[in-house]
């Protein structure tokens, strides 16, 4: 992830001169238009888009994992947010009690190596006395990530780590914001708790509220020691810890692909704060833990290595892993001294693929999956290219990767889409961010790209700047132009991903980003639908399209033929984005077809458009911007359509279809016959 945009004068002179006559074309400077759009439906015509082309990619950014799509309740669980040094800052906890009635503090006699700290509280009052405790109890709350999110009727896993000197009475319970209305609560009794001891509670909520909290109380004057306090709902993604609805947001894209776990974030601004794979694994109270420093917040990693991999599993997308190449930000690691990196990423592909028997796969099988996961792609570094020692680096972690697993595909930081690379690779990596205008004509940037040699990886692509407001609709088409313009150059670019994919709401790091949530809510920007469009283009069939030459520079289009998995009914799809300001007469012919081939009845078009360019969609209009489907009774070989301004419109056409092979050895449907 990077705010500094691709620059439109760093293109090739073909695209510096379309990008300075199409500027102000979404601001309404052209005439009435009529265009014309011929379709090549042959089987010579026909290509195989690749099953990964439109994927996702997920930064730790905007606290997307962090209190998002990672279901845990608890900030700061284990006390570690505030550093190693002791007494140290335990926010979000809080008090609840004066000093007067209890002291508490931070220690380092966690039972945990790799996370010392430990909460320390001292009961000052008592249940008889002179100090009398209140009837409710003190002690200390978590408000979770800007509240929790608790729904009556749902079960809650607590699970903590207690010790104290003497016997112990604690409650443990999920109240409203204000502590005052008792969602669910439990007492955790016990005489002897002098030894660390693992307390588990399940609590059943009798009420909701978006903004819960977890408190922790007693009214028996002593020390208890607190440590990896955890509340998780008992209903998440297949019992695998991701929040449904924010998973269901993602599998209904159909990913090819999901990128992880970023972005800057996998480099930190110090080589301290990097994600390291190994302190990612294991048991989750064992887990250190470190400080996104670039996007300024902890993470537990209980979003770790393996929850990654099992996400791209529950996905049906392929895993591709960028790992740290020993670059940061502002420390680098020397070529000479890099092995025991390159080995650490050894062992993290072992761990992913590697026999149950093997070290790293015994873990990952202990872990609860003992089938190696499919990891087919690793990335070396982020955006690190012009780094004093990327080449050297990146040359020992491929020569050792490829040596120890040659099948996988490697992935360079460096561009190779203008020139060739000056090292070995199987994809590059490349990275657009810009205003609309130039978003847009990025459309035709690979259409002289050389045809061999690596293939491009378009990892973040977004529409950055005011014009982008937190994601509206002038986004999401200048970012449609430009996946179109990818999909017809998918010889060239076999994967592609909008970033960032998550952000909350009460955290916003960088806009615009496709889907917003809170404790409670999520909806898709204008971009998220957007990639609605794009979702069946995974191994699809491109077929050759060509608008005509008197058409404005504001309009692009493509073709494909698709089907849903386990049908036997193809449609042939016709995308265009209008990015212009006035009404479009199409006329759309399709080649090598016979006129019999396509059925009226079931087939479609859907629009994503909106009254204004600057609409944005928000929890209160969730679904002010979304594609609106609806019948297309005039389907058929010829076509005349109007294209909105600004809008994005797909024609799906049904077809009839006997079954043929292509010299790509795609089976497609006949349309000539």
């Amino acid at each position: 992830m990077s705010s500094s945009p691709r620059p439109c004068d760093g293109l090739l002179f073909f695209l510096v001169v379309l990008c300075v006559s199409f500027n102000g074309s979404a601001t309404g400077t052209e005439a009435n238009q009529s265009a014309w759009l011929s379709v090549d439906a042959s089987q010579a015509s026909a290509r195989k888009i690749p099953k990964t082309m439109f994927g996702i990619s997920f930064e730790e950014i905007n606290h997307a994992g962090t209190g998002g799509l990672w279901a845990e309740l608890v900030s700061n669980r284990g006390f570690e947010a505030g550093g190693e040094s002791i007494p140290s800052n335990i926010y979000p906890w809080s008090l609840l009690g004066d000093e007067s009635l209890l002291i508490v503090s931070t220690d380092r006699s966690s039972c945990f190596e790799r996370n010392k700290i430990a909460l320390r509280m001292e009961i000052l009052c008592d249940s008889e006395g002179p100090n009398i405790c209140p009837a409710e109890g003190v002690g200390i709350y978590n408000p979770g990530y800007w509240g929790m999110n608790i729904e009556q009727g749902k079960a809650y896993r607590v699970l903590l780590y207690v010790r104290s000197l003497a016997s112990i009475n604690i409650s443990v319970s999920l109240t409203g914001s204000n502590g005052l209305e008792t969602l669910a609560t439990s007492n955790i009794v016990s005489d002897d708790a002098s030894s660390w001891t693992k307390i588990e509670v399940l609590l059943e909520a009798i009420g909701s509220d978006p903004s819960s909290r977890l408190q922790l109380t007693t009214t028996r004057k002593g020390v208890i020691w607190f440590d990896q306090v955890s509340a998780m709902p008992l209903d998440t993604f297949k019992g695998h810890g991701f929040r449904n609805d924010l998973f269901q947001m993602l599998a209904d894209l159909r990913p090819g692909f999901i990128r992880f776990p970023g972005g800057s974030f996998v480099e930190g601004v110090w080589l301290r704060n990097s994600f390291r794979w190994k302190a990612t694994v294991g048991p989750w109270e064992e887990r250190p833990g470190h400080f996104n420093d670039v996007w300024h917040y902890w993470t537990d990693d209980s979003l770790g290595l393996f929850e990654f991999l099992q996400l791209a599993e529950d996905l049906g997308a392929f895993p591709i892993w960028v790992f740290n190449d020993g670059i940061s930000n502002n420390d680098q690691i020397e070529t000479s001294k890099i092995l025991p990196l390159v080995q650490e990423i050894l062992d993290g592909i072992e761990f992913a693929r590697g026999d149950p028997n093997s070290t790293w796969g015994y873990i990952r099988a202990s872990m609860g999956h003992p089938e190696p996961y499919d990891l087919r792609y690793v990335a070396v570094g982020n955006q690190n290219c012009g780094k004093k020692n990327y080449r050297g680096n990146y040359l020992k972690f491929y020569s050792a990767i490829k040596s120890a697993y040659p099948d996988i595909k490697v992935i360079s930081n460096c561009d190779g889409s203008s020139r060739p690379l000056d090292h070995p690779a199987d994809f590059y990596d490349y990275h657009v961010y810009g205003d609309a205008n130039s978003v847009f004509s990025l459309s035709h940037n690979f259409d002289h790209t050389a045809r061999n040699g690596p293939k491009a990886f378009v990892s973040e692509y977004a529409v950055t700047g005011n014009n982008a407001g937190k994601g509206n609709l002038l986004a999401a088409l200048a970012q449609a132009g430009l996946l179109i313009g990818l999909e017809r150059n998918s010889d060239v670019v076999e994967m592609a991903s909008n970033a960032p994919l998550f952000v909350n709401a009460n955290d916003r790091r960088f806009n615009p980003d496709a889907i917003v949530f809170d404790s409670s809510q999520v909806y898709g920007t204008p971009s998220y639908w957007m990639q609605h469009f794009f979702k069946e283009s995974n191994g699809a069939t491109l077929f050759n399209s060509t608008l005509g030459a008197n058409s404005a520079a504001s309009l692009t289009a493509s073709a494909i033929l698709w089907k849903y998995p386990d049908d036997v009914t193809y449609y042939l799809r016709i995308k265009v984005v209008n990015f212009g300001s006035n009404m479009v007469n199409l006329k759309i012919t399709i080649d090598n077809l016979d006129s019999n081939s396509i059925q009226a009845n079931g087939s479609s078009q859907t629009i994503l458009k909106s009254s204004s360019l600057m609409d944005e969609n928000s929890f209160t209009e969730p679904n002010k911007v979304i594609p609106i489907k609806s019948p297309l009774k005039a389907a058929g070989k010829y076509m005349a359509v109007s294209l909105s301004p600004h809008s994005f419109t797909s024609f799906d056409l049904l077809t009839k279809s006997q079954t043929i092979l292509v010299k790509e050895h795609v089976s497609i449907p006949n349309l000539s016959s």
